[in-house]
């Protein structure tokens, strides 16, 4: 039993990795918006709080959102007198610069835009269309063998084909992507900041910019009717043709990004499924219940527990004093679980109204683009299960008994989620 929890190292321990949330509520209680003193991080813990970070780009960049003080930033800026300056010197330096989480406007608005015409309301049912027939092709092979791990052996290449399907890669290369982006559960074992993370064992980003720009130039000498065309073929909102590596950047950063936290959505969801028989036959009665059993998910277990800021100027927050310079971690997690905002916050409700309110995708011009894409796929992997199964069971050869479960948390301070999670159903006997 831990007593003070301050005394733990959020950012490099292991001890909250497992169970995060009692060290979420110390910091609220103690303070929405309190430093934490192991790396002079401000943890804003409280939901109006963090909209009031997330929502301001004029005090907060958001330069170090993936990696916060892992290195921070170059140079102090406490006593600058020009710190957008000083950012703009800087910023190739650091981690990730050249994705679109670490911008700041207006380039930020420029890439984002170009990332929306390639996730046009058109391409995104198109890409609908192809999850049910992905979402069954996974299922066929994972329910034949009676029990598995479902990141492995489900939820994992589903995403990525279907990402993949979104992006225009090509059949015969989708095998390839699988085979070199898919993590590997027994290699987990790295705390990193960054969404992707060195346990995979290789720079995934590397990957996709070579394959990417290898497309994206291909389209441009020679059009085809397909998806990749029209990626070459996307401008930037003024009308200008971006750069190659400008449409590579934003399709890696969705390939990548997204399709990891997907995972994590989609395994939580099962998890909670297999432990409560009572919620799994909730949503088989009705699967018009499953969007909201979704949100509920993202709100109990959002898959990326916060993103950094950086204090512009000397600033306050929640009535909070900031200094400039100071970084900031929007817990989202912990928001999330804001008494004042949710009630009984720790609860799991699939029918709770506001469940939709969360900040699993973050809020202002960053809100996650692949939002919609999320939620479809993890509609679609839990409503096929449920359609293919009678029921749904944690594993607990593997994962214990009901009162000495065993699971595995990705070691990271920036992904929530299992490193595996198995399984055990009962399949409908015209679906063997």
């Amino acid at each position: 039993m831990v007593n003070n929890f301050q005394d733990l190292d959020f950012f490099l321990g292991q001890e909250l990795v497992t169970d995060p949330y009692p060290y979420f509520e110390s910091l609220r209680a103690r303070c929405p918006v309190a430093r934490e003193k192991h790396h002079d991080v401000t943890m804003v813990t409280g939901y109006d709080e963090a909209l009031e970070v997330y929502n301001d780009v004029e005090r907060f960049s958001s330069c170090i959102s993936v990696t916060g003080p892992f290195p921070g930033f170059p140079v102090p800026l406490a006593d600058a007198d020009n710190v957008d300056e000083l950012i703009a010197e800087h910023r190739d330096s650091l981690p990730m610069s050249d994705q679109l989480p670490t911008m700041d406007p207006p380039t930020h608005t420029r890439h984002r835009a170009l990332l929306m015409r390639l996730i046009t309301p058109k391409r995104l049912k198109e890409n609908e269309d192809a999850m049910w027939s992905i979402a069954d092709r996974m299922l066929d092979g994972y329910l034949a063998r009676g029990r598995g791990d479902c990141i492995r052996d489900f939820a994992g290449p589903f995403t990525l084909y279907v990402i993949a399907d979104l992006l225009g890669v090509p059949a015969e290369d989708q095998e390839e992507f699988l085979h070199t982006l898919q993590r590997d559960p027994s290699r987990e074992g790295v705390n990193v900041g960054s969404t992707g993370g060195d346990s995979m064992g290789h720079n995934p980003i590397e990957f996709l910019y070579e394959r990417f720009s290898a497309y994206i130039e291909d389209r441009r000498r020679q059009p085809r009717a397909d998806v990749l065309t029209s990626m070459a073929a996307a401008t930037f909102p003024d009308g200008s043709t971006p750069e190659v590596i400008d449409v590579v950047r934003v399709a890696a950063n969705l390939f990548s990004a997204g399709q990891e936290t997907t995972v994590r959505l989609v395994s939580s969801a099962l998890k909670t499924l297999a432990e409560n028989p009572e919620i799994q036959r909730y949503l088989r009665a009705d699967h018009s219940r499953i969007q909201n059993f979704i949100e509920e998910s993202l709100r109990m277990e959002s898959p990326v527990k916060g993103d950094f800021r950086l204090a512009k100027t000397t600033t306050e927050v929640g009535g909070v004093a900031v200094d400039q310079g100071s970084i900031l971690m929007v817990v989202n997690a912990a928001a999330n679980r804001d008494p004042r905002r949710f009630d009984a916050p720790a609860t799991f409700d699939p029918a709770r109204s506001n469940a939709r309110a969360h900040l699993a995708f973050g809020r202002g011009v960053h809100t996650c683009p692949g939002a919609p894409l999320a939620r479809t796929e993890a509609r679609v992997a839990i409503e096929r299960l449920l359609d293919r199964t009678t029921d749904i069971r944690l594993d607990e050869s593997v994962h214990g008994p009901a009162d000495a479960r065993r699971f595995r948390y990705l070691p990271t301070f920036i992904l929530r989620g299992l490193t595996s999670l198995h399984l055990e159903f009962d399949v409908k006997e015209e679906t063997r």
